[in-house]
């Protein structure tokens, strides 16, 4: 097969000038994406910056700059677009029966999405706070659009999606701004009761740590058939809290010894049968 040289003349000459012609609105599409693109970043850090001297919220800043972002994205794609010669009409009903058909197909993130806006709203935590959630304890680092990120004590970093987190039970430990450290100590059946609390009292009381107020409970929790049970219950800042519960332990053990108390340790009883 020949090509006539004819042919191909006329063929590149229409194509150079068809480019020719459309040069103008391909270099003015790409001027405005690029210039776009520009004012967008622009756009998002003024927004943000406002937000924070606000004194918003840093979850609320992040999220509503994140949705910003990615609407004017959209709107800049369409623009683009229409600026190429491509009607916008056809294209917008395109993206909307592509959106439904993607909409279908993720239905669990779309979920995720609407739980990231029902935390944002109300609000059962926000990052900094120490929650317990799903199974997992640890203290929320950040509240994205479909995920929200624990740090948990091992400094391990955890993905929750925010669908489960809004429709499952929260326990936040930071809202109150204090907690409570439920501890138990076993000593023996001979140890004198009144003066083992009133030594667990005197710890508590050189704990300055341990707040004043709510009061420290200091009380027998169960007769065992090996050991008298005390509940030992200081209430300390969320910021204390860990150091407390070991203190209180380790301080109580002190004493004991140099009071000469027993701490009676675990007893499993196992029958003559085993």
């Amino acid at each position: 097969m020949t090509l006539n040289p004819d042919y191909v003349t006329r063929y590149a000459e229409n194509f150079i000038k068809e480019l020719i012609e459309y040069s103008p609105k391909l270099i003015s599409a790409f001027i405005i994406l690029f210039l776009g693109l520009y004012t967008i970043r622009f756009i998002n850090r003024i927004i943000r910056k406002i937000m924070v001297k606000r004194d918003l919220d840093p979850t609320l800043t992040k999220f509503l700059a994140d949705i910003l972002l990615w609407v004017l994205r959209v709107l800049l794609f369409v623009t683009f677009i229409d600026k190429l010669g491509i009607g916008t009409s056809s294209f917008v009903a395109i993206l909307g029966a592509m959106g439904l058909a993607v909409g279908l197909s993720l239905q669990g993130s779309l979920s995720n999405f609407a739980g990231g806006m029902l935390i944002i709203l109300f609000k059962p935590f926000k990052v900094g706070d120490t929650i317990e959630a799903q199974g997992i304890l640890g203290t929320v680092n950040e509240i994205q659009i479909f995920v929200t990120k624990i740090i948990n004590s091992n400094n391990q970093t955890i993905f929750v999606p925010n669908g489960s987190l809004s429709n499952g039970t929260i326990t936040n430990y930071s809202l109150q701004g204090s907690r409570r450290a439920d501890l138990t100590i076993s000593i023996s059946y001979d140890t004198d009761i009144r003066k083992a609390k009133d030594i667990i009292t005197e710890v508590l009381n050189n704990n300055p740590k341990v707040l004043k107020t709510p009061a420290a409970e200091v009380s027998v929790k169960n007769l065992t058939d090996s050991s008298i049970q005390i509940a030992v219950r200081p209430w300390a800042n969320n910021s204390d809290f860990n150091s407390v519960g070991s203190d209180t332990l380790e301080n109580c053990k002190i004493a004991f010894d140099a009071a000469g108390i027993i701490i009676q340790p675990f007893v499993k009883e196992v029958s003559k049968n085993e």
